[in-house]
């Protein structure tokens, strides 16, 4: 059974709209697939003990796409502060404000 496909330059479970990076963060963070299985009620532990193997049979590959999903987010949030200021000034304003609260 296949566990994992790539669509439009993307890896998800196989079947789902769950991608292959949210399983495999929360594998790093040391998330059990039980616990993974819970977060995602789309998927079957099955599934997630699948995923999780797909991605240690292919991890070069893998932590190779993440490196470069996680590049092209910092680049778009780059481009997101110069081309929207203002929105990103309120944004850490309120975030500012969300983490004074919580001391």
């Amino acid at each position: 059974m296949e566990y994992v496909e790539q669509r439009h330059a993307s890896y998800y479970v196989a079947g789902t709209r769950v991608s292959l990076d949210s399983v495999v963060y929360a594998f790093l963070r040391g998330e059990s697939a039980e616990s993974i299985a819970e977060s995602f009620p789309a998927l079957s532990l099955e599934q997630v003990y699948g995923a999780i193997a797909y991605y240690l049979a292919h991890r070069a590959a893998i932590d190779v796409y993440l490196d470069q999903g996680k590049e092209e987010f910092q680049r778009m949030r780059e481009q997101a502060r110069r081309e929207h200021p203002l929105l990103h000034s309120k944004l850490e304003a309120a975030k500012e404000q969300s983490v004074s609260r919580r001391r």
